[in-house]
């Protein structure tokens, strides 16, 4: 995949801030299963949605799940604009960004973005598909 542009991440970058946690849930929703819930667990497609939760229960597991779960994202306290916002910096960044740099984009703590780093870095080839697919949807933001 080419770089992006500077042009072209500042435009991404406004969108995402426009963005709010509800947004960035049914983009990943849509990135991730094409707005049809699968189980991590069982691979069921048969959910319910739980809306004021924004999960999903599983109709053949009887578990509950999000779209976070087995993912990068999965146990994190930081919003999903914040991740969106730190997949297009990480990848744009040339050889690599700093801890204090991220936090600083992020508005979030040199700890908090530490985190992040090291699950970018670390992602399985799952999550890099994911990480890839997301940068993909991320330059057709509109």
């Amino acid at each position: 995949m080419k770089p992006l542009s500077q042009d072209e991440a500042q435009r991404i970058k406004l969108c995402l801030m426009k963005m709010a946690q509800k947004d960035c849930i049914r983009f990943l929703e849509k990135v991730r299963w094409n707005q049809k819930p699968q189980c991590p667990y069982c691979s069921s497609l048969r959910a319910s949605s739980i809306e004021q939760e924004k999960r999903y229960h599983c109709n053949d597991c009887f578990t509950s799940y999000s779209v976070t779960v087995n993912t990068i994202f999965h146990k994190t306290h930081v919003n999903l604009q914040k991740w969106l916002r730190a997949i297009l910096i990480y990848q744009g960044a040339t050889p690599s960004i700093s801890v204090r740099k991220l936090g600083q984009e992020l508005g979030v703590s040199k700890n908090t973005a530490a985190n992040i780093l090291k699950r970018l870095k670390e992602a399985t080839p799952q999550e890099q598909k994911l990480l890839k697919a997301i940068m993909k949807h991320l330059r057709k933001l509109k």
